[in-house]
Order: C-alpha cells, then sequence, then structure tokens
C-alpha cells in the first residue's frame, strides 16, 4: 500500500503542472479570443459566407483592389509556421514570415502599440482557438509597378511609429486604457482620422490636431469622434457614447457602412469596463474639424410649414413619399429604433457621402445580441434618380435648422457609380 500511495504520488506529481499549464494555456486563449474582438479581426478577414479568419474579403485601396490574407493556423495557406516573433512582426511592423510587407490597409501603424503580453495572447488564440481552413490567398488587382512592395520599407521608415503604447503621466487608469484601444487595438485612426497623400494617418494620437476628426474612405465618411459641437460628440453624453458603441445606435444617430460591422463583431461584446474606459478617452478629445457653424438648436418650424405645403418644394415632396413614416415630420425619427435627422452628426457634416451612400445604399443589419435591428435602413438606388436624391438631402440638410449646405445631382451620380464599381 505504501509503495502504491508512493507512485500515486509520483503521478500527481507529473500530471499537476501539465493539468495547471493546460489550463492557464487554455485561459489565454480565452483572453486572446476578447482580444480579436476588440481589433475586430474578424470584419476584415471574414468574407460574406466564408469561414472564420480564411481571408478572401476584397478591400478598395487608392491603388486598387486587394484581398485579406488566410489568418487561420492552416500551415500551408495561412499562419500556421508562424513563430510567435514571427505574429508579433507581422501585427506591429506589417511583415510577413517570408519578408514581404504588408500593405498598410492592415492596421499595423496602430497595432504597433499593442503591449507584450495582448501579442502573446492574440497568437495563442489564432494558433489554438481558431480552426485552420485551407484557403489560399488572392493576388491583389494592383497593377505594376505600384503592385511591388519593396516601396514600402521606406513607408513605413517615414509614418510608422514603433513602441507599444505606454501610459500618459496625470492620467488615471480609464483614461490610459481607453487610449490604449482607441489607439492600438481599436484602431479607430485607422477609419476616422484623415489620411495625407502618401495614405498615412495625419495622426496617431490626440497630439495631433486631425487626430479622429472624420475622414472619407471607401465612398463613406468616416464621422468626427473628437469633442465638436455639431460633428463630433460635443452634445453627446457619456452614457449617450456607451449606448452606441454597445447597440450601434442612440438618440443622436445610428451606426451605418463599416461602423455596422464595428458593433456586430467588436464593440458589443466588450466588457462594461472597457467600453466605459473608452468613452472616458473620446469624451476628453478636444473639438477639432466640424463644419464651422453655430453651435446646433433645434428649429422644425419652418420644416413643418414646408412638409405641410411639399408641392412648393421637391426635396420636401421626396421625403413626405419616402422617408417621414420613419423620420418623422419633426425630423427627430424614433430613435434608438429609426434615426433622427434633425442635428444629426451625419447630417450636419460637410462632406456628405454617408448621407448619400446611406439613401443610395441603405444599411447592413445590426446585429445584437443574435437579433437583427427590425428596422434597418433601405436603399433607394433603384427608386429614386440622382436628382430627387439630391433634391430630398438638401431637403434634409437645410430643415429642422440643421444649416448644412444643398448638393447637386452630380455628387450623387458620382457616388453611385463609384459604389457600384466597388460592388
Amino acid at each position: 500500500m505504501k509503495n502504491m500511495l508512493k507512485g500515486l504520488g509520483a503521478v500527481l506529481c507529473v500530471a499537476l503542472p501539465i493539468l495547471a499549464n493546460a489550463a492557464a494555456d487554455q485561459t489565454l486563449v480565452q483572453r486572446g479570443a476578447y482580444l480579436a474582438r476588440l481589433g475586430d479581426c474578424a470584419a476584415c478577414h471574414t468574407a460574406p459566407k466564408g469561414k472564420p479568419f480564411a481571408g478572401g474579403l476584397p478591400m478598395n485601396t487608392p491603388m486598387g483592389r486587394i484581398y485579406v490574407t488566410n489568418i487561420t493556423p492552416d500551415a500551408q495557406t495561412g499562419i500556421g509556421g508562424y513563430t510567435e516573433a514571427d505574429f508579433a512582426r507581422a501585427l506591429r511592423e506589417g511583415v510577413a514570415k517570408d519578408g514581404h510587407n504588408l500593405y498598410p490597409a492592415m492596421p499595423y501603424p496602430s497595432y504597433a502599440k499593442v503591449s507584450d503580453d495582448d501579442a502573446k495572447a492574440l497568437y495563442a488564440f489564432f494558433m489554438h482557438g481558431v480552426a485552420p481552413v485551407r484557403q489560399v490567398n488572392r493576388e491583389s488587382d494592383i497593377k505594376w509597378p505600384l503592385s511591388m512592395r519593396w516601396p514600402l520599407r521606406f513607408w513605413n521608415m517615414a509614418f510608422l511609429e514603433k513602441g507599444v503604447y505606454r501610459d500618459k503621466p496625470g492620467k488615471d487608469v480609464a483614461w490610459n486604457r481607453g487610449a490604449y484601444l482607441v489607439q492600438g487595438l481599436g484602431h479607430c485612426g485607422s477609419c476616422h482620422t484623415p489620411r495625407g497623400v502618401a495614405f498615412q494617418e495625419s495622426a496617431l494620437d490626440e497630439s495631433g490636431s486631425a487626430f479622429l476628426s472624420g475622414a472619407v474612405l471607401d465612398g463613406w465618411f468616416a464621422s468626427n469622434l473628437t469633442g465638436e459641437h455639431n460633428t463630433g460628440l460635443g452634445r453627446w453624453s457619456d452614457e449617450d457614447l456607451r449606448t452606441f458603441l454597445k447597440t450601434g445606435a442612440n438618440r443622436h444617430a445610428s451606426a451605418f457602412g463599416a461602423m455596422t460591422s464595428v458593433i456586430n463583431n467588436s464593440t458589443q461584446a466588450m466588457n462594461d469596463q472597457d467600453v466605459a474606459a473608452i468613452s472616458t478617452y473620446l469624451k476628453s478629445l478636444p473639438p477639432a474639424g466640424g463644419n464651422g457653424a453655430p453651435p446646433y438648436t433645434y428649429d422644425p418650424q419652418a420644416t413643418k410649414v414646408s412638409l405641410e405645403r411639399p408641392a412648393n418644394d421637391a426635396g420636401a415632396r421626396v421625403y413626405t413619399a419616402y422617408c417621414m413614416h420613419c423620420h418623422g415630420v419633426d425630423g427627430r425619427g424614433f430613435a434608438p429604433m429609426l434615426a433622427p435627422l434633425a442635428g444629426n452628426p451625419n447630417v450636419l457634416a460637410k462632406d456628405a457621402s454617408s448621407l448619400i451612400n446611406v439613401t443610395l445604399n441603405g444599411t447592413g443589419d445590426l446585429v445584437i445580441n443574435g437579433l437583427p435591428s427590425p428596422f434597418p435602413m433601405p436603399g433607394f438606388a433603384v427608386v429614386l434618380d440622382d436628382r430627387q436624391i439630391a433634391d430630398v438631402l438638401s431637403f434634409v440638410r437645410a430643415g429642422w435648422n440643421n444649416g448644412a449646405p444643398a448638393l447637386g445631382a452630380a455628387e450623387v451620380a458620382k457616388l453611385r457609380q463609384s459604389t457600384q464599381t466597388a460592388r
């Protein structure tokens, strides 16, 4: 019996550390899964009706269309042969295992700020928490000589700021956590910060005045996220912002374009502490960009009169026929289910790309906790011509004291053509 107990003790001495390591590894994988949600990796690396993280999603760039790569652990077509160091280099420096440079459509200038611990957890998830998929990566449609990758080394020398995020002294834990998520894993600046002539982000953090002040990308205007009163978050409360991140809609606006995917795949899965941290950081940003107009105040009177006599106004006629039943005579919609138009930051923006695009093509479904939104915005591209859309959007941009400039049919025609070509 004594020998048997000794033998059992010896087995336990070997088995318990193995079990502890397995549990620790699984914890790391689960943490990596959460971080991958924070980074919204699925939105770009999973094609419609495709397998998770197998790539193939087309992405339009100023040089031509590229196709996002397979990041499953398949050894032949994915990243199964990557070491942890290879993975971290691709993530934070934009250099693949074989040495070729990635296009900066992959937001590695933001991911450069990801901590070593988070990079380790992400690697564990992609190696052990994702099913391998054998799917060959597709070459880009970019023509030679722009398709050459070696010039990207010089792009990186000029625009890539290496170094993980360091907490800012004088800022509290929530602010620094929010800054880390917004600037790093969340890569918010990739869409919401204007880009320069070399497709570089004009600023990578709050030290640059252009940071998160809004930008045109792939036929949409990614909204201003600074404290600007009219077109930014200046009128949003902390609760408004947290509600938007969790549900994609609040009393001011609803998600559209690529932001729908961000809500569906990323921000709704964030824990409350991270949502609060992001809100804390964004609400600290000073006003930037904007439309230069006086602070918005609601006034329904003139618009109400026009809608009572729509025969006198081409835009009012279209609005009463196609828009009023959802967005209301008062322009306030039925938030958060149906977006308001009065004072909506996207309506007030100088660049009307999003307003035109969403009217032409509608929005994708917001899917919150597995339930699709009951009232997605339909597209009117086949119902209304360019002149009618220009008229109704000019009416909306002027209505309820919005005071935004009118649009021409040529602007609508241009975006109609570009979005049809992109499809």
